[in-house]
């Protein structure tokens, strides 16, 4: 438009607005145009699931969705991730190693190393952030795990959340995990969706998936021409491990046989699918330090009837997952648009043996990482099977790691670890319009998930970023196998890959692997290298390292100066270096405070760092009159918390600790009360012990309450309800979220010092230990 014109329509400016608009276009780009026919993008990441854990890979659950997609696509025995959640993810989205992304351990440590910083590198785009650029509407659901823990609310710097990281649309958590009955806290974008009660028969990953193909249908149904990338990332078969009991019971009986012979099984079956060599062998029964699994027959009649029920909950989770793939491939297929979808299938690491030998109901207090003597199934899980609560909303129970093993068919170890169990996973690529010719084929090439993003770069002829926000960006570590789809013979390019997962080590070069099993709290000075011919021997069963000392030398040469270049060091492990290092916004998060009535649940990080290992009191402030009763304060979940409630004219305070209810003596309080406090005392322990009094008079004292550490209470606060999952199920089935009928002014939560054995008091000793390791 002339100046002239300009003049015309908007006389009283001169001129001037014309001047300005005939110069405006710099101010906005031209919006970005996909290629011509370009494919919608489906990866979908299950979350521990192991090698063998689909039809389409020799299991016996049943997959028929996943089965179809490899049915119409190609299906990679040889394709790796990292051992960890975390940084798999972080590859994936990249492209970088996992710790050159700066996720070399999860998300919830910031120990201040470049390697380690929690959070996705600012310089480097995502493939989403790739893929919007090229005109893709991007979606994601499930879960991120790719933020810092003190960036987990409303009020922490959103930039390493899912909308500031690409994508248009985000339904899903940004923890590691949560209850799949009562999830703890969802996001909708960058804003917590508020929720007191789920409805009946509420089950998370169902609501995944509906909102998943809710997005697909919007995108489609406005611009069916505007190609998609949905990433839907599963919270399963992460622990807990809920499913609904309609899905468990298709189970029933099916692992009774145990987890030595579900092996054999699926070997067999492997065998006939080409999966594997024919000739190939398992290797014997992990036996590493606290990772050994006992003969499935060497159990006790009872224990073995509650380690085969976790079994028949997990698959049922992994039948969840394949029903998400089936309503998203319905879905894409009523809409035309499935033999254009590039659909990925994958899982983040191998199957995890964070439930120990005997498994849990319990998966915060009795599982874990670490070199604890694993407890015995106990009455209590007993009586948990006998009243069919495991899977349900009152348990958070995890397998026994025998399960694990047999996962990871035919592999050794598990998560975490450098040996194939860890990162070896199952991978199917559907693309019907370009792969149908090769439906059901097997590729044997070495892939890695830092692979993932020059593929798709590659197969849409796109150029990947060299720059983010004005910062330049590193190159991919991954190369394009996009070759291999239509050549089961094309070379594989990623020739070398370096593994590191919390102390174990692992180097693949040119069809030669050497790893690491990492024995905690030794040093690592001390740790022996395996080496294998694996061209000969896949799942790593001969150990060749004294017989080939050269090799062995060159491999142990190679993963040092890989490890230098992706900055993995220093090295942790069990010593708490990682985890007890605090950030600087550690002394915020334990700072008092006050909580008024009608406000959200305050997070999950914050709420914990209140009462963390130490002493710590609780005030409410409120007016009480007599027949008023409700929820005053509650903290934590069914996994653990504490909650403090009137009923019947009598003050209540009632412990979860770890699904065992332990309560103080009701006060009564005959008359109005205005103020009510909780004092916990930390004396050493790891205990606490409580006293309850009403305006001023102890009423009732709580003695020898095991104290929760790590990530627990697993939901945060709530002030004059109980949100979500309650702390106490009987009174949830008597009065659900029971929101409290008089007046709460204010209630404050005041931290004490800590108990003189707390994390805090060994910092010193911690980190001189870490180091020494290091």
């Amino acid at each position: 438009m002339t100046d002239q014109r300009q003049q015309e329509h908007y006389p009283g400016f001169g001129g001037k607005i014309g001047r300005i608009i005939a110069t405006s276009e710099s101010w906005w780009p031209p919006k970005p145009t996909p290629p011509t026919d370009a494919p919608n993008i489906v990866i979908v990441l299950a979350d521990d699931l192991g090698f063998s854990d689909l039809g389409c890979y020799g299991s016996e659950i049943p997959t028929p969705a996943i089965d179809a997609l490899a049915a119409s696509g190609v299906r990679y025995t040889n394709f790796h991730v990292t051992p960890l959640c975390s940084p798999t993810r972080a590859a994936l989205l990249t492209g970088l190693n996992s710790h050159h992304a700066g996720m070399g351990f999860v998300a919830n440590a910031d120990p201040g190393f470049p390697g380690y910083a929690g959070e996705l590198p600012h310089n480097q785009s995502t493939l989403a952030e790739m893929l919007k650029a090229n005109g893709y509407a991007t979606a994601a659901v499930g879960k991120w795990h790719l933020c810092l823990e003190s960036d987990l609310s409303i009020a922490g710097d959103t930039h390493s959340w899912p909308l500031q990281r690409g994508f248009d649309q985000y339904y899903g958590f940004l923890e590691a995990l949560t209850d799949f009955h009562f999830p703890h806290q969802l996001y909708e974008g960058n804003n917590p969706v508020h929720v007191d009660q789920y409805p009946e028969g509420y089950y998370l990953t169902d609501d995944l998936t509906e909102r998943a193909c809710r997005m697909i249908r919007e995108v489609k149904t406005t611009d069916p021409d505007k190609p998609l990338f949905l990433y839907y990332a599963h919270g399963a078969v992460h622990a807990p491990l809920h499913a609904k009991a309609e899905d468990t019971a298709r189970h029933r009986g099916n692992y009774d046989k145990g987890w030595d012979q579900l092996r054999e099984e699926r070997l067999a079956r492997q065998k006939e699918m080409g999966i594997v060599p024919a000739d190939a062998e398992l290797p014997p029964r992990n036996t590493e330090p606290n990772e050994d699994v006992r003969a499935w027959d060497s159990y006790p009649e009872p224990d073995r009837r509650v380690m085969a029920r976790y079994m028949e909950v997990y698959a049922a989770m992994v039948e969840s997952i394949d029903e998400s793939v089936a309503r998203i491939s319905a879905e894409l297929e009523a809409l035309g648009q499935l033999d254009n979808t590039i659909f990925v299938f994958t899982s983040d690491n191998g199957a995890s043996r964070e439930g120990r030998a005997q498994g849990s109901t319990s998966y915060f207090t009795h599982s874990g990482t670490g070199a604890r003597p694993s407890p015995d199934v106990s009455e209590f899980e007993i009586e948990a099977l006998e009243a069919g609560e495991i899977g349900g909303p009152t348990t958070w129970p995890h397998y026994p790691r025998g399960w694990a093993m047999a996962c990871n068919t035919p592999f050794r170890l598990y998560k975490i670890t450098a040996h194939r169990g860890g990162h070896s996973v199952p991978m199917v690529l559907s693309w019907p319009a370009r792969t149908a010719a090769m439906g059901g084929e097997l590729r044997h090439q070495y892939t890695h998930i830092t692979d993932l993003l020059p593929t798709l770069a590659d197969l849409l002829g796109l150029d990947v970023p060299t720059e983010r926000q004005g910062q330049a960006s590193d190159a991919p570590d991954g190369v394009s196998f996009a070759p291999t789809l239509s050549d089961a013979d094309a070379p594989s390019d990623h020739t070398e890959q370096y593994i590191e997962c919390i102390g174990h080590r692992g180097m693949y070069r040119d069809g030669w692997g050497a790893a690491i099993f990492h024995e905690h709290h030794t040093p690592f000075s001390e740790d022996r290298w395996e080496l294998f011919n694996l061209a000969d021997d896949f799942n790593e069963r001969n150990d060749l390292a004294d017989a080939e000392p050269e090799k062995l030398a060159e491999m142990v040469e190679a993963w040092e100066e890989a490890a230098w270049r992706n900055r993995v060091f220093p090295l942790d492990e069990a010593s708490g270096l990682f985890r007890t290092v605090k950030p600087p916004e550690h002394a915020r998060l334990t700072r008092e405070l006050r909580i008024l009535p009608g406000s959200p649940t305050v997070e999950r990080l914050r709420s914990s760092r209140l009462i963390a290992g130490g002493n710590f009191t609780i005030t409410v402030d409120l007016h009480h009159r007599p027949g008023d009763q409700g929820v005053l304060v509650a903290h934590g979940s069914q996994a653990s918390g504490y909650v403090l409630y009137i009923e019947n004219d009598a003050l209540h305070f009632v412990v979860n600790s770890s699904g065992r209810y332990l309560a103080a003596e009701p006060v009564n309080l005959p008359g109005e009360c205005r103020q009510v406090v909780v004092d916990a005392a930390a004396p050493g322990g790891r205990i606490w012990n409580f006293t309850v009094s009403a305006d001023g008079q102890e009423g009732a004292t709580l003695a020898e309450v095991p104290q929760m550490i790590g990530f627990l209470p697993w939901q945060g606060i709530d002030v004059g309800l109980n949100r979500r999952s309650p702390v106490s199920w009987d009174l949830y089935q008597r009065h659900g979220t029971f929101p409290y009928t008089g007046t709460i002014h204010q209630v404050t939560y005041l931290p004490g010092p800590p108990a003189p054995d707390v994390d805090d008091a060994l910092l010193e000793d911690f980190r001189e230990f870490g180091m020494a390791l290091e």
